[in-house]
């Protein structure tokens, strides 16, 4: 026993030498025996400028101006670290121990440059002989424990340049709050920075292993992100350059306002495609930037999907490739104010179509293709059932072809194109089979007059920056043609019979049609409708612009196609929402007088060939004839001058 204490008194007294040695140095010694430290540490020179100032028991504090710390001798971008001071505090019990535990870090406008070399060195790998990468020397009896109470840089800024690719980044207005008890332990960082062309964004969480990150292996990390409009949560591994394998969970308040603080444009999406949002997903991102969600569920507006995407974000415009599942999409709130009954959307005075610009702008966020496959979708005021679309965007310009699209008891076909290369413009060719007209039509114009089912074609194209403009230069072409069907408004059968235009409703046994569009207005000139008892003509205009009709419906009775009967046109005009339907009793007189106009015409003809004395030459009109008949009299009412 008497041993231990003796060992115990010689421990103290050597403590005690060792403390009243450092107290006897000047400051600026004490500061070169931390550089001198350093050096052999990482293998880098070390230069300190200014006033050195020194605090002693129970902290070794030093206290400098402006510091700099060397590159790797391959680097020819200049210093590693520069800062405009240093203070640093250092526990002097473990100093003397052999440990170098720093009680606190204090660094004003650090500047960090971060390279990767053409042969894939980083510059922050410590590569000195007998030294460990991370700074410890390779024998256990030398080796250094590291560890850091707390650490505060403010105005910092961080360079990032792989000379491999010449890509470079950087990072401003740089804080950083860094508690990190033991070397090879777990780390908590609060940190807020500005990145390359983004809003300030702010991390804060735990790194399982630091000294492994700073060695360039991978580690585990916890963090949450949060920025303007919207936060996120990170569980995984984490390498570097940056390289991450783990759990993502998106929360998005604002998205516009995250992109913009991300960066990326700021843009106003329409409802349903994700003004608010949310994911989670298993992430995978390579440190070329290739990001890869897995497990995907996300919540755009009122809409949720399942699925996986694939994103190369390295490129200047990033490449998305997504699969894509949901129950009911509805993105009837991105068409919001087309339809005329909506207050304070934008709609035309006079209830036309919506006049709110349309920001087509999302179109040139990504390139790439996306599948989707729905139980339900609803668009553009249309709802369908079992939906399979693919779309493809390249350079703001999207195709989607409609795979499978079941609706209206029928189903449809083709592919719709939306182009905002050079302003927007839209386009596409559609083909419907079998498709109920009454509610199709109802939900696409707001007309429920015609009923039964039927085969349509459609070619169409338009450009504008609104629904009003894209719908008041439509042009294009189309047919269609129904089978068993009604016309409700009107009754030709009782206006035929009777003479009666009071309303009722019209069946048919097949209709056929074809038209073309320009302007805005639909042309049709070829409508047949068949009745069990009449049969009907019909042609004139259909305001796809201005939501108006102008059509002449020229109904047939058996016995007038043979000559006995009387034609009655139906006129119809007017705004959609009311049209005037009524008699066309001018036109009516042009069809059933035609043979008695056409007899007393030969009359009047015959009685002033005989006044006029006009000759009879076959295959010369009256008018002809006449004129013929006038220069010659006067060619002799000027001879007789002459004379």
């Amino acid at each position: 026993m008497r041993w231990l204490f003796r060992i115990f008194g010689a421990l103290l007294v050597t403590v005690a030498v060792c403390a009243i040695a450092l107290l006897m140095l000047p400051g600026d010694r004490i500061a070169q025996v931390a550089v001198d430290q350093i050096k052999a540490q990482t293998g880098r020179e070390v230069v300190l400028r200014g006033q050195t100032t020194v605090s002693y028991y129970p902290v070794l504090g030093v206290s400098t101006g402006a510091v700099q710390i060397a590159n790797a001798d391959w680097s020819e971008a200049g210093p590693m670290l520069v800062a405009d001071s240093l203070k640093l505090g250092v526990d002097l019990m473990s100093l003397i121990g052999g440990d170098v535990r720093i009680t606190g870090l204090e660094m004003v406008n650090p500047q960090v440059l971060l390279e990767i070399g053409r042969d894939g060195r980083a510059n922050w790998q410590l590569g000195v002989d007998g030294v460990a990468p991370s700074g410890q020397s390779s024998g256990v009896s030398t080796a250094l424990a590291l560890s850091l109470d707390r650490a505060l840089l403010t105005g910092g800024q961080v360079r990032f340049v792989d000379h491999r690719s010449g890509a470079q980044q950087h990072v401003d207005d740089l804080s950083v709050d860094l508690r990190w008890p033991q070397y090879r332990g777990a780390a908590q960082i609060a940190l807020a920075a500005r990145p390359q062309g983004a809003g300030r964004i702010s991390l804060a969480g735990e790194i399982g292993n630091l000294a492994a990150l700073i060695e360039g292996e991978a580690t585990t990390i916890s963090l949450d992100a949060k920025a303007d409009g919207g936060t996120a949560r990170y569980d995984g591994g984490l390498g570097m350059p940056l390289d991450l394998d783990g759990k993502l969970a998106v929360t998005l308040s604002d998205t516009g306002a995250f992109l913009a603080a991300l960066g990326l444009p700021r843009i106003d999406l329409p409802p349903g495609l994700g003004r608010k949002a949310s994911a989670t997903a298993d992430l995978r991102l390579t440190p070329a930037m290739d990001l890869s969600l897995r497990g995907l569920a996300l919540t755009l507006d009122h809409n949720r999907l399942d699925g996986a995407l694939d994103v190369a974000l390295g490129q200047t415009v990033p490449t998305v490739n997504a699969r894509l599942s949901a129950g009911m999409i509805d993105l009837s709130g991105a068409t919001a104010g087309t339809d005329a009954g909506n207050a304070g959307s934008g709609t035309a005075a006079d209830g036309g179509w919506s006049r709110t610009p349309i920001d087509a702008s999302a179109l040139g966020l990504f390139n790439g293709q996306i599948d989707l496959t729905a139980s339900a979708l609803r668009v553009a005021g249309l709802s369908f059932t079992d939906a399979s679309l693919t779309t493809t965007v390249d350079r703001s310009r999207a195709v989607v072809v409609l795979n499978r699209l079941a609706g209206y008891s029928g189903g449809m076909s083709g592919q719709i194109v939306a182009n905002n290369r050079n302003g927007l413009s839209v386009g596409g060719a559609l083909r419907a089979a079998s498709v109920e007209m009454e509610s199709l039509l109802n939900d696409l114009a707001g007309i429920n007059r015609f009923t039964g089912k039927a085969d349509t074609d459609l070619e169409f194209l338009s450009a504008g920056n609104s629904v009003h403009a894209i719908m008041n230069g439509l042009s294009g072409k189309g047919s269609l043609s129904m089978a068993r069907g009604t016309i409700k408004g009107i009754d030709l059968d009782s206006l035929m019979r009777q003479g009666l235009a009071t309303g009722g409703t019209t069946v048919f046994d097949s209709l056929s049609a074809s038209y073309t569009m320009e302007n805005g207005n639909l042309y049709n000139s070829d409508l047949l409708l068949s009745l069990p008892v009449i049969s009907a003509s019909g042609e004139g205009r259909i305001g796809l612009g201005a939501r108006d009709i102008d059509y002449l419906f020229t109904p047939r009775t058996a016995s007038a196609e043979s000559g006995g009967g009387v034609v009655i046109p139906v006129r119809i005009r007017g705004p959609w929402a009311d049209p005037r339907i009524w008699p066309d009793m001018e036109k009516a007189i042009d069809l059933n007088l035609k043979a008695e106009k056409e007899q007393a015409r030969q009359a009047v003809e015959e009685k002033l060939r005989e006044e006029l004395k006009l000759p009879t030459t076959e295959g010369q009109s009256l008018e002809d004839a006449a004129k013929e008949k006038i220069e010659e009299e006067i060619l002799k009412g000027l001879g007789r001058l002459l004379r």
